[in-house]
């Protein structure tokens, strides 16, 4: 039975290798709340509704995660191991089941607390792709055959959840491949349509890198580019913003949730000024979708990027909102044969735009909860380093924060060793985007910290699925590196002899 694999999700039965994926019990046998999952149908034109969610609906999803991925064996374990109870498993299913990592060998899976960088896809995200993918595979712009019709239908029901969730048009809604390509077609597409009369932009230093590599392309163009600093808490200046707004400035742009400190910019405020000087404001909400709430309209925002794989939906699909009324054009970035109305030509991939749309339904019914759980979560996590270490500084407004973000600097501490000590839990010191560059943080400089203070980041992604118990094991291995390389570190030594250690002139030799 090791070498093959059952997996059963709504209506299909798939077959592998390697993994023993077991079939999901019946109706009777499942836990309380698991019956209402909504099964995929076998045929017709339309797209699967997904069912308003019991009260248990959180409960049911973390009960369907260890059905869907199983080693083999009547004992087995779920995805992220590191948090299981070493008891359940035998010594030799041990040996079997450990992982080796960069020549470290582990007990299983890391556990994974870096939602910035990706989240799991929801099962019941899977389950409303899945017909897409193996019967309804028709080309939503094929207008002949019920192939293209019921794709065409299912590709519209998603733009209209992904519009639902941020209170816009769904004739508003561009399906794009995610954030990266929303933000160039954004910044680059809105000042080339109005280059003859517009010429600046105004953005911060501390936005995604895809914004900031196309401003600085606009610039090779000749356009202007004003990057504002942003306070120590993260937070843009609004006067500055105000103060920076030319004649013939042609856009702001202003990331909603950043993705490494997790700090939530006042959106309504920088709508209301943009609106006041008739500059559209363009936000990239990528970290920021479904996690906190979001009125294109009351916030005033003209133009805005979503991305699929943040809030439990699957890569390589994202979202464009852009503004009718008053209307805002862009020039498109791709050509090709028109599709999305000619603002993003190719074959929309039905099967990502299904499940984009159905995580977008699901956050719509579950934020309040979500939002709830993961605050908890963050404080647990955060009491429990401080309860045992000290010098831990918090990056970011800890008030206007996303919780499920938590980035902390561990003074005396070099991040990369730190990292390298956490092979059980899945961390990253700042943007995955960014992870190879070796310099610190440009997010967190700009914010003032000290470049070794930088160095020692650490980003905890907390989301839908982390447990408590997931959480105390980050805790545990957390607080035993960083005392451990603290007994190692000759500067924590001096530094609680009371040694200052900024007045020291250190020699080269």
């Amino acid at each position: 039975m090791k070498d093959r694999t059952a997996l059963r999700i709504g209506s299909t039965t798939l077959r592998s290798r390697k993994y023993l994926i077991r079939r999901l019990p019946p109706p009777h046998q499942l836990p309380s709340g698991l019956a209402a999952i909504p099964k995929s149908p076998r045929g017709g034109a339309g797209t699967p509704k997904l069912q308003p969610s019991p009260p248990s609906a959180m409960a049911l999803s973390r009960h369907l995660l260890p059905h869907f991925l199983r080693r083999g064996g009547p004992a087995v374990r779920a995805l992220s191991t590191a948090a299981a109870p070493a008891a359940a498993v035998s010594s030799a299913e041990e040996d079997e089941e450990s992982v080796t990592v960069k020549g470290v060998r582990i007990s299983g899976r890391p556990l994974y607390m870096d939602m910035q960088a990706t989240t799991p896809v929801d099962p019941r995200v899977l389950d409303a792709m899945l017909p897409f993918n193996l019967s309804r595979y028709g080309n939503p712009h094929s207008r002949t055959h019920l192939y293209g019709w019921e794709s065409d239908a299912a590709v519209e029901a998603a733009r209209a959840r992904v519009a639902s969730l941020v209170g816009a048009d769904p004739r508003e809604i561009f399906f794009t491949s995610g954030a990266t390509e929303c933000n160039n077609i954004a910044v680059k597409g809105v000042m080339r349509f109005y280059r003859d009369r517009r010429r600046h932009v105004i953005t911060t230093q501390t936005e995604h890198k895809c914004v900031l590599d196309s401003c600085r392309y606009l610039q090779q163009e000749g356009f202007e580019v004003t990057y504002l600093p942003v306070r120590n808490d993260g937070l843009v200046d609004l006067a500055q913003l105000e103060d920076a707004i030319r004649p013939d400035t042609g856009l702001v742009s202003v990331m909603a949730v950043n993705n490494e400190i997790g700090v939530v910019q006042p959106l309504e405020e920088i709508g209301r000024i943009c609106k006041e000087k008739d500059v559209p404001f363009h936000t990239d909400a990528a970290q920021a979708l479904g996690k906190i709430p979001i009125d294109v309209n009351r916030m005033g925002i003209g133009l805005m990027s979503l991305s699929g794989h943040k809030i439990y939906g699957p890569k390589g699909v994202g979202a464009l909102y852009l503004r009718r009324r008053p209307r805002i054009r862009v020039e498109p970035q791709m050509s090709g044969g028109g599709q999305e109305r000619g603002i993003r030509s190719g074959t929309v991939p039905t099967p990502l735009v299904v499940g984009f749309g159905a995580a977008c339904e699901i956050a719509a019914q579950e934020m309040d909860y979500d939002h709830r759980r993961v605050s908890a979560l963050q404080q647990r996590l955060l009491d429990g380093i401080r309860a045992q270490v000290d010098e831990v500084v918090i990056n970011g407004s800890m008030e206007h924060r996303y919780p499920g973000n938590l980035n902390l600097s561990f003074a005396y501490v070099e991040g990369e060793s730190l990292l390298m000590g956490l092979k059980e839990v899945a961390v990253s010191s700042g943007s995955a985007c960014t992870s190879a560059s070796l310099e610190p943080s440009y997010v967190l400089r700009a914010l003032g910290v000290e470049e070794d203070m930088a160095h020692t980041s650490i980003r905890f992604g907390i989301g839908r699925f982390t447990t408590e118990e997931e959480v105390d094991r980050a805790i545990e291995l957390t607080v035993r590196q960083v005392k451990k390389l603290r007994d190692m570190s000759p500067l924590y030594e001096m530094a609680k002899a009371g040694i200052d250690l900024k007045s020291i002139e250190w020699s080269q030799h």
